[in-house]
């Protein structure tokens, strides 16, 4: 729903200093809890973690209704923060269970199922501003989300945050060949701090800091100075559904890549990073030819871009074909993005813990970018120059990303799962921790 919303620009609002200021706080907070977050999920578990970080964008999205009525910005950018906390813990946890609870032969198959799942979200929330504003034509004045969207949106997001409540306990969640997904170990805050310390140290983690860097850095440019700006209302919330749709069909096509028996992983990891740079400069060379043809966005008129012929309208067919078929592109290069990144992580071990360090290390790094990206756009950086720097730093970011994939092991370190029964009989003290690693 956050990503549906986010797509369509300013967060459906005319004027984007709001959205992108909210979306800076967002993602300067996202850095921090990002990095911490793997540490906050293994000391509390997923269930209470994933449901009350959920709910912050419940409430980062009833902002928006207040700021219909007022006009006054200052609460949505105070949520920003708020959900910037949640966001880093619950991607923690998701990261977890994505590339822990799999076996290695399905983690590619794993990422995918979960981006769909994931993108359905994106989906339903581009089918409700699309249906709720298909009526109002395809003027050349733009408007905002009326309050019914936000109010959707908002049932939504509490919605599924408390569905976390029904999730199994990791460890009892076992694969089908009969291992444990959950390394039972015991943990404690002194430990999880001195864990997270060490991905600073750790050369496979930092080389993929730049791919990390690049990899949300687009969704500035793209919901906003693209969709948000060439495109009527009701095709905004079209291109946001079709944008996540593309995302599935090729979250789901790229898992063949990550899954194929026939070629080890080192050369599946390469073939895809392969795929995945020329499909991505494929799509900033068609995006700089569009971004010639305008300079500015609705929000500078409050009426109209400079874009020939106005705003787009999906009804004409000869004008929206283009952009809009471009748009769906971009969603699927950055599934592809995602899903390599994800799985490219989850070759490095089994470990559950030290995947939730992983992923809230990535997309806490992720976060940084974004931030940069969105107060880029915050202070008005010419559009072009925001198409170029993206394209730049995602090809600065291949030939590390390159040398980790030359170097990835066909089968990670195994993980010795400790018994349910053993770990429920624990008193949980360091000797008896000693003593059991010991025996093993």
């Amino acid at each position: 729903m956050f990503n549906a919303l986010n797509a369509m620009g300013g967060a459906g609002q005319i004027d984007r200093t709001v959205s992108n200021n909210t979306n800076t706080g967002i993602y300067c907070t996202f850095i921090v809890f990002g990095v911490l977050g793997g540490a906050i999920v293994n000391l509390f578990g997923i269930r209470w973690t994933i449901c009350l970080s959920g709910l912050t964008y419940a409430l980062y999205s009833s902002s928006y209704i207040y700021y219909n009525h007022t006009g006054n910005g200052n609460f949505s950018i105070a949520t920003g923060p708020i959900l910037g906390i949640g966001a880093g813990i619950l991607w923690s946890a998701q990261g977890m269970v994505m590339m822990s609870y799999p076996m290695e032969n399905r983690k590619g198959l794993c990422i995918s199922v979960f981006w769909i799942i994931f993108n359905l979200g994106g989906v339903i929330g581009g089918i409700v501003p699309f249906v709720i504003n298909y009526n109002q034509g395809k003027g050349n004045q733009a408007k905002p989300l009326p309050d019914s969207c936000y109010i959707v949106f908002v049932s939504l997001q509490a919605l599924g945050a408390l569905c976390a409540l029904a999730l199994s306990p990791p460890e009892r969640v076992i694969r089908c060949d009969g291992s444990h997904v959950v390394l039972m170990r015991y943990t404690n805050a002194r430990q999880e701090a001195l864990e997270t310390v060490k991905l600073f140290l750790n050369p496979w983690i930092l080389l993929l800091i730049p791919l990390s860097l690049a990899s949300n850095f687009f969704y500035t440019y793209q919901y906003g100075p693209y969709n948000g700006v060439l495109f009527t209302l009701r095709t905004r919330g079209l291109n946001s559904m079709l944008y996540w749709a593309s995302q599935m069909v090729a979250a789901y096509a790229v898992s063949f890549i990550h899954d194929r028996d026939q070629f080890t992983r080192r050369q599946r990891g390469l073939v895809s990073l392969g795929l995945l740079f020329l499909l991505t400069n494929i799509v900033w060379g068609c995006t700089l030819a569009i971004q010639r043809r305008y300079t500015r966005g609705a929000d500078d008129t409050h009426l109209t871009n400079d874009y020939p012929g106005g705003l787009i309208d999906f009804s004409e067919s000869s004008r929206a074909a283009g952009p809009m078929i471009l748009f769906c592109f971009m969603g699927a290069v950055d599934a592809h993005l995602q899903s390599f990144a994800y799985w490219l992580i989850g070759t490095m071990t089994n470990d559950s813990q030290m995947l939730a360090r992983y992923a809230g290390f990535y997309k806490g790094i992720q976060s940084l970018g974004a931030a940069i990206a969105w107060q880029l756009d915050a202070q008005k950086a010419p559009l072009i120059t925001q198409v170029i720097v993206n394209w730049v730093l995602f090809n600065f970011a291949i030939p590390f990303t390159c040398y980790v994939a030359a170097h990835i092991k066909d089968r990670s370190d195994d993980v010795v799962d400790r018994p349910v029964d053993d770990w429920l009989l624990d008193t949980r003290t360091s000797k008896l921790e000693d003593d059991y690693y010991r025996e093993i």
